[in-house]
């Protein structure tokens, strides 16, 4: 993987700018020992490393804009990380780079139960987030499946989605305002507490942005009230194709589960060994969960059925009590750790349009037997949201060079197909020299003439996103 040349100059001035920090932030909020950096040298994409100059971990909007209004002055980019389980890489860091973890900005600040929001420091985690109020009745829709550990400010970052997308969203869909300091230390206020805010949609722009456009500390975000009730149903297959035409026929019919999770044979056998979910063993599951009044449930989850009917299952399976549905989520929120206790593997992250299920889970099929590469199949199936995992040797010469064709190559097909590159996890630097498949030059010409705009200096998130070669040109005249 490329990344741009660390600047010299900024390395050496590292003692300035420790010393320059250290009177905006506490002593405890610096890490500069390169022995104690190493534990941000990566996020979840473990397979690339590079220890920061250092990492700062600020407590309040204040000491962030105070840190960044440093940093902007010395010329010292800047990595913005959530709790570091980006997938794509989005919280490398560069050798000549500062780390700044929002670990710390963990509060609520404000609940207000009658207009439907939550305002919180995003640092806070987003399972946290529905911990806050669940109690009073509500809950915070989005729900990746790193739920317990991501934060909301990675959430804002990837536009990160979850099981329950389908329904509720993604992150900008109950994103309603953030506070934000660009890298020059101004503070801004984007949206609020309202449904839809004045001006351009700036929200829409800085939600996905993988912090390339300013640090956000605070975010006012929709809460729900809790559905009166849920219920899921378990579809076994004998062949991935037929359960991805069983999604596309739910889709067609109208009928509006609160999910669609599909998982293939591998991947079922690694959450069932973990979980004890009682998950069949078949080539491809579908957990389709339908929520209202009992009568709802019962409704909808019968037209449910009858699709399902249609494509002979081969185990069509209510839930039956609130332990077993327990159950059931929890073998498919472990599916990325259950794997990993079995394999190495690299989780991708594409979209492509519901009717197209059949035809890419056939392609890549048949491309995991072109490579030699096992590929496990678990994703958001309802909207199209992809991540299959490929299966390597960390330790065999060349594996991982081979995994990341067969990435790039079901990435192209993602694209071939009317999809995208990613749907939640981001471009980071995975996806960064796949830009040029989905893209045209002038599409991101403009898409980079934004972040002259935001960051004029290109110090925030360096080597993310923009294609090096594209964004060449941007950098030299930042410098």
């Amino acid at each position: 993987m490329e990344m741009p040349r660390p600047n010299p100059q900024v390395i050496a001035r590292k003692a300035d700018l420790i010393e320059r920090l250290s009177r905006v932030l506490p002593a405890d909020a610096i890490i500069s020992d390169p022995a104690e950096t190493r534990a941000y040298e990566c996020d979840a994409l473990t397979a690339y490393k590079c220890p920061p100059l250092a990492a700062i971990l600020p407590a309040s909007t204040q000491e962030v804009a105070d840190a960044l209004r440093i940093c902007h002055d010395m010329g010292v980019p800047v990595v913005p990380r959530g709790s570091g389980t980006s997938l794509a890489g989005g919280a490398l860091p560069t050798e000549d780079s500062v780390i700044l973890g929002v670990a710390r900005l963990n509060e609520v600040l404000e609940t207000d139960y009658e207009n439907r929001f939550i305002r919180v420091q995003t640092g806070r985690t987003n399972l946290s987030v529905t911990g806050a109020v669940e109690e009073d009745g509500f809950f915070y829709a989005p729900d990746p499946s790193s739920q317990l550990a991501c934060a909301i400010a990675g959430n804002i970052a990837m536009n990160s989605g979850g099981a329950h997308c389908l329904k509720y969203g993604v992150t900008i869909n109950n994103l309603m305002g953030v506070t934000m300091v660009l890298m020059d230390g101004t503070v801004t206020e984007i949206g609020g507490a309202h449904l839809d805010a004045a001006g351009y949609d700036l929200l829409g722009l800085i939600c996905g942005s993988e912090g390339q456009l300013g640090v956000v500390t605070e975010a006012t975000l929709r809460i729900l009230h809790k559905p009166e009730g849920a219920r899921p149903v378990l579809m076994g297959f004998d062949s991935n194709e037929v359960a991805g035409q069983c999604v596309s026929d739910i889709i067609k019919a109208g009928v509006l589960p609160v999910a669609i999770e599909f998982m293939d044979r591998l991947c079922i056998r690694a959450c069932e060994a973990f979980a004890k979910a009682g998950y069949p063993d078949c080539e491809a599951l579908l957990i389709v969960e339908v929520e209202g009044s009992d009568a709802e449930i019962d409704e909808q989850l019968e037209t449910i059925m009858e699709i399902a009917r249609r494509h002979n299952p081969v185990e069509l399976r209510q839930s039956t009590s609130a332990e077993e549905s327990a159950k059931i989520w929890l073998g498919r929120k472990s599916a990325f750790g259950a794997m990993g206790q079995i394999n190495d593997y690299m989780c991708l992250d594409g979209t492509i349009p519901v009717s197209q299920l059949p035809y890419v889970l056939k392609r890549i099929g048949e491309m995991s037997g072109e490579f030699g590469l096992d590929v496990a199949n678990v994703f958001h199936a309802g909207d199209g949201n992809m991540h299959p995992l490929i299966l390597f040797d960390a330790n065999k010469p060349g594996d991982l060079e081979r995994c990341e064709a067969l990435g790039a190559e079901i990435l192209k097909l993602c694209v071939e197909v009317g999809g995208c590159l990613t749907g939640e996890h981001g471009v980071g630097i995975e996806k960064r020299d796949l830009m040029t498949d989905q893209y045209a030059p002038e599409d991101l010409s403009i898409q980079m003439a934004v972040k002259d705009v935001f960051d004029p200096k290109w110090l925030l998130n360096p080597a993310k996103v923009f294609p090096l070669a594209s964004s060449e040109a941007h950098r030299i005249a930042a410098e």
